[in-house]
């Protein structure tokens, strides 16, 4: 697991629709049971649940589970706190999530890039 002030050094997000629990947990850096416990408590954070009760999260959930955790890990928020914040911030977070997901694109595409060179 990544210490909670790495958050930049997370794995960059792979171009799949949806992500097992135990695929989620290594991008983000927190146990599964961290985020079982976290779809409690936030309720932006709403996985597709299939067969027996198995979670699927796209990659919108896996930015704002990493937006969760820096508030709480890095930002020094409480559940309660961040909750709030994310509520409060409700066009703000879109966009942020929006920034994020075109810088995470950029960086993936010059990867690609520098594969193909």
């Amino acid at each position: 697991m990544l210490e909670p002030s790495n958050n930049n050094e997370l794995p960059i997000i792979p171009a799949k629709r949806y992500f097992a629990i135990g695929e989620v947990s290594e991008l983000c850096g927190v146990k599964p049971h961290v985020l079982r416990y976290w779809e409690q408590e936030f309720e932006q954070l709403d996985p597709v649940k299939r067969r027996g009760n198995r979670r699927y999260y796209q990659r919108n959930d896996v930015i704002l589970i990493r937006q969760i955790r820096a508030l709480l890990y890095e930002q020094g928020y409480t559940i309660g706190g961040a909750r709030a914040h994310l509520e409060s911030d409700g066009s703000k977070d879109d966009s942020a999530r929006t920034k994020q997901v075109i810088h995470q694109m950029i960086d993936e595409l010059e990867d690609i890039l520098e594969i193909l060179k």
